[in-house]
């Protein structure tokens, strides 16, 4: 009685072995050059994002942004990582390891090609909107998951506008820069705000900072709209405090 209940075992594992074998052999393999042989190297790793870059879409709908960002348009294909609803909800388009294109030109510091560096947040917000209290919540949620899980430092967040001033206003003044900053996100000004020591140089703290300063007018309106909440493109004395704040911040981390 036992041997027929053994081979129906027997059988039934053969089955599942048969059938992993063929899940792999179907499996999609890495892309190979077809001009040279494949002789696997176990030394390499994915791509790894250093920045997290925040904008709104200037758009009126949850659905409109989705159809925007899986479509081509007329200014040609844009995609993010994430996307944010008014109501909270998170919506991933693209896949954390992968290039996804919403930077474009411009650069933060060093990062030149921001789009392969970066991980770039969409919110629904026509930018003349205050912000949703549940969107926002929903936002410090997902930073603390990509900070953590990706390794990217908490300081490292921007916005749009800061790496390219001249093009981009997003996520603009009305975005609640403070609040990620109470919840330990982005760079923001410590302590109490001293004037700067004399030939202090508003400008190379910029470029420290991480500001492009091709166009420096604009370069202080980013400024403004991310550390101060308002327009204008002169620098004033709270401006060189909260700048020498920000300079020594930097200096005691150690350049990072």
């Amino acid at each position: 009685m036992r041997r027929p209940l053994m081979s129906n075992r027997l059988l039934r594992r053969a089955t599942v072995l048969a059938l992993v074998a063929l899940l792999a052999a179907c499996a999609p393999l890495p892309p190979r050059n077809p001009l040279a042989t494949w002789v696997p190297s176990p030394n390499h790793d994915i791509r790894r994002p250093v920045l997290i870059v925040l904008h709104y879409t200037n758009q009126h709908s949850v659905q409109e942004s989705l159809d925007t960002l899986r479509t081509k348009n007329s200014g040609g294909p844009v995609s993010s990582h994430y996307l944010i609803g008014a109501d909270g909800h998170i919506y991933q388009l693209v896949s954390d390891q992968l290039r996804a294109w919403h930077g474009g030109p411009g650069h933060w510091g060093t990062i030149t090609d921001i789009n392969s560096a970066s991980i770039g947040i969409e919110l629904d917000n026509d930018g003349a909107t205050p912000f949703a209290q549940a969107q926002i919540d929903s936002l410090l949620r997902l930073l603390a998951d990509l900070t953590e899980r990706l390794h990217i430092p908490r300081t490292q967040i921007v916005g749009h506008e800061d790496f390219a001033p001249a093009r981009k206003d997003d996520p603009g003044p009305l975005f609640p820069w403070p609040q990620l900053a109470a919840a330990g996100f982005g760079r923001w000004p410590q302590g109490v705000l001293v004037d700067p020591p004399a030939g202090f140089d508003p400008w190379m703290a910029l470029a420290v900072i991480g500001y492009p300063l091709d166009d420096r007018a604009a370069a202080v309106r980013a400024f403004h709209h991310h550390f101060r909440g308002m327009d204008g493109d002169q620098l004033d004395a709270q401006d060189l405090r909260i700048l020498g704040n920000l300079v020594q911040q930097i200096e005691s981390e150690g350049g990072g």
